[in-house]
């Protein structure tokens, strides 16, 4: 059986627990598998790489930070070669540039184009474990790219879909996917199984347990998911299609502090305006979710939206710089956000979840500012510092009771 295991920065944060893990994937090659392990870089070391370049230039080169960010995971899976040759076991750790992981060339965020893996062949085909960097590919200038934070999950993903692997395990420091951020609901459940879509829309609206894109490549090429602890033995929660969900209504409560509302006052009221706005987003890459737009008056009218706290300068600056061609009163950001959404398949067939939504944050005396809804999904975006009392009140209303 080949086996894709990959491995959160904290799960190879020190010597003992990368000696944790060498042992797990020892133990399953010792078992028969071929093994293929993708590696973060250990416990804060992006952060603290980022740190240190800003210290040099707060502006630095986006080439040069992805060779920069690229060293974290090159340590990372050169130790753990390292402790499994202690172990007895023979392995080989690979970069991207060695495995061929091509992807586009937009640094600091760049997508998988292809993968080739002959070299991971013949590496498995000799009876070692392959060891790869994760986050991190090569574009068609042979540069480095990184793949955006979370992006590791993203490469097992995409090595499990191009060796047709028989199972992707995902290890982080908790122990499944559950119905809510245990750290902000305590009561919260673990799922034994959950839908590509459901877990698709909690990575994207803000359950960190697994990186959007890599549930999205898993849904379009049929990988299967399990997320495990791996400082436990505990079985974990699987992702996969039709996965049954004991009925549940909802199957999770997420919330999304990186968040920021964007607001266009005074605008015309005329024909491609809208068009104007997110075409010059949508041509920077920037992603754009709730949308509202207010009744005109007087010929005008106000848009408002949210994007990601981290593109919000960036969006701001190029909508100012085309205050000539988009005519507008002002441009209002506001930071202090955040979208709490609830998500669940059994939705789609359930009427009255809405107000149950409403009605749970009335409740707790908590101001919608913007809502947004999909067939399985209810999104609004609150203040910030109400954040984590909405998120309780969402899961007491439709999962405790």
């Amino acid at each position: 059986m080949l086996v894709v295991k990959k491995f959160g920065g904290t799960s190879v944060a020190d010597k003992d627990r990368i000696l944790n893990v060498a042992k797990r994937c020892v133990d399953s090659y010792n078992a028969g598998d071929d093994v293929i392990v993708v590696l973060s870089a250990m416990g804060d070391t992006t952060d603290d790489l980022i740190e240190e370049a800003h210290r040099i230039n707060p502006n630095a080169p986006k080439r040069e930070m992805d060779m920069l960010l690229a060293t974290g995971e090159q340590k990372s899976v050169s130790l753990m070669a390292i402790a499994m040759a202690s172990m007895g076991a023979a392995a080989i750790s690979l970069n991207a540039f060695q495995v061929a992981m091509h992807t586009t060339a937009n640094y600091g965020n760049a997508r998988f184009k292809r993968i080739d893996s002959e070299r991971i062949r013949r590496e498995l085909d000799a009876r070692r474990i392959v060891i790869v960097t994760g986050f991190q590919g090569i574009d068609k200038f042979d540069d480095v790219t990184t793949l955006g934070r979370g992006g590791s999950d993203t490469t097992a993903v995409a090595l499990a879909a191009a060796l047709h692997a028989d199972k992707c395990e995902i290890y982080t420091d908790v122990d499944g996917v559950y119905t809510a951020d245990p750290r902000i609901v305590p009561n919260a459940k673990k799922l034994k199984e959950i839908t590509y879509s459901e877990m698709l829309e909690m990575a994207t609206l803000g359950a960190q347990v697994l990186h959007n894109r890599s549930v999205e490549m898993a849904k379009k090429y049929g990988v299967e998911l399990v997320v495990r602890s791996s400082l436990s033995l505990e079985e974990g929660t699987v992702v996969k299609e039709g996965a049954k969900m004991e009925s549940m209504l909802v199957s999770g409560v997420a919330a999304d502090k990186n968040t920021a509302r964007i607001a266009l006052v005074g605008l015309k009221n005329e024909p491609g305006v809208a068009f104007k706005i997110f075409n010059i987003l949508g041509k920077n890459n920037i992603n754009v979710d709730v949308i509202l737009q207010s009744i005109g008056r007087d010929n005008r009218k106000d848009i408002s939206f949210t994007v990601s706290e981290d593109d919000a300068d960036q969006a701001v600056a190029l909508l100012e710089d085309q205050k000539g061609s988009i005519e507008m009163e002002r441009i209002e950001c506001d930071k202090n956000v955040a979208k709490v959404s609830v998500v669940g398949a059994g939705m789609q067939t359930h009427a009255g979840v809405a107000s149950g939504m409403f009605e749970a944050l009335y409740n707790a005396g908590i101001n919608i500012r913007m809502i947004s809804t999909s067939e399985i999904r209810i999104s609004v975006l609150i203040d910030e510092d109400q954040a984590d009392r909405a998120v309780k009140a969402a899961h007491d209303w439709f999962i405790e009771d």
